[in-house]
């Protein structure tokens, strides 16, 4: 089992799986981290104050859906919301709170997309990590 595993979500049914696999990793003992990060433009974040507000509100009422059945079952649900660049986020997150394990849900590749296909957020993740990273499509 692993104490800290983090599961950065983006806020769609496809992360349910990456969650089921991380609660049952996690098991009782452990503690199940939801990260959402929102993306931030290139202006000053008081213009968008009220943007980021209802970005940020948005995400929190999507994380605690996700978190109720992991919390009914048990596990320790922790949810944070980030701003920035969504692989040195969550790279930052899981370096800075002793994470042991990453777990994201990862579409199935396309032999017709070619190399960019490559270029996923969650293979971007499994390459640069100093953690395990463990992908659920």
């Amino acid at each position: 089992m692993f104490e800290h595993v983090l599961v950065p979500v983006d806020l769609t049914d496809r992360n349910r799986r990456a969650l089921e696999a991380a609660a049952r990793l996690a098991g009782d003992e452990g503690e199940v981290t939801l990260l959402h990060v929102i993306e931030t433009l290139d202006l000053p974040f008081d213009e968008l104050e009220d943007f980021y507000q209802r970005l940020h509100d948005r995400a929190q009422a999507e994380m605690d859906r996700m978190a109720e059945p992991l919390s009914v079952s048990g596990v320790s649900v922790i949810q944070r919301v980030s701003y920035g660049n969504r692989l040195r986020e969550i790279l930052g997150h899981a370096q800075e709170n002793t994470t042991d394990l990453i777990v994201m849900s990862s579409r199935r590749l396309e032999a017709a997309e070619g190399p960019a296909s490559l270029a996923t957020l969650s293979h971007q993740v499994a390459i640069l990590s100093q953690v395990p990273v463990l992908l659920v499509k």
